[in-house]
């Protein structure tokens, strides 16, 4: 199936109540950048954690990639901020800073395989059985980006170790992949009804502030998200795409 026609799918999934979606225990959301877990899995954090579901989130990259040309955040620091912008925005969701482990490999360079993966694997495996997770979100790997589809391998990799957890995949940048490109057949899954949670997940992802505002202003090729894509993952819906064991 073309890119088009899938996401046009992945819109029209059923839509489910939590329980539905994930039928007991607890949810890992698994981030390749510290921003994605609100863009993609915000309303899910927090009726998760309104329902008194545990969740812990596992983010994966250090984010250093942002930007690259800033002096005023050279990675060290960029890395402390977006560490704290994630755990400010987790706190409106619901999360505790406890609730949260950032993995810090390589922005734009998270392996899909060898050593490194092999770990990161066994730390969202770890954060799995420590939330007796039913599932596991990660990001959907056709997402035009490296470590998206790293980040989905890694679960992959996982898997083998959390027998009888439930996988889905959540698109990110998807959107902007060419409308011809293939990606497999239709999906299978669920969309959430986050509409209650609407506000609380815009405010999760405003507090990224380095990634939708000017706040670190001396890199004029940095990223920022752009408002359209921002309204586009802030629906009144979130599309979990089934992984098949």
């Amino acid at each position: 199936m073309r890119a088009e026609a899938f996401l046009a799918a992945a819109d029209a999934l059923p839509i489910a109540r939590l329980d539905a979606l994930v039928a007991s225990g607890g949810l890992v959301v698994v981030a390749p950048h510290p921003d994605d877990e609100s863009l993609g899995c915000g309303g899910l954090i927090a009726a998760a954690r309104a329902a008194g579901r545990p969740v812990h989130l596992v983010v994966v990259s250090d984010g250093c990639g942002s930007h690259t040309h800033s002096r005023l955040y050279p990675p060290d620091r960029l890395r402390i901020l977006r560490e704290t912008e994630t755990l400010r925005a987790v706190a409106i969701l619901g999360l505790m800073a406890d609730d949260v482990t950032f993995l810090r490999l390589p922005d734009a360079h998270v392996p899909s395989e060898g050593p490194a993966a092999e770990a990161a694997a066994r730390a969202v495996a770890q954060a799995a059985a420590d939330c007796g997770a039913g599932a596991v979100f990660v990001t959907w790997r056709h997402d035009p980006h490296c470590d998206h589809k790293a980040a989905a391998a890694i679960v992959g990799l996982a898997r083998p170790h959390m027998p009888g957890v439930t996988v889905y995949e959540y698109p990110v940048w998807g959107w902007t992949l060419p409308s011809e490109t293939e990606v497999g057949p239709a999906p299978a899954g669920l969309r959430l009804d986050v509409s209650a949670y609407r506000e609380t997940k815009a405010r999760a992802v405003a507090a990224h502030e380095s990634q939708t505002t000017d706040l670190i202003s001396d890199d004029p090729q940095g990223f920022r998200l752009e408002p359209a894509m921002i309204a586009r993952l802030c629906g009144p819906y979130e599309r979990f795409v089934a992984v098949t064991a």
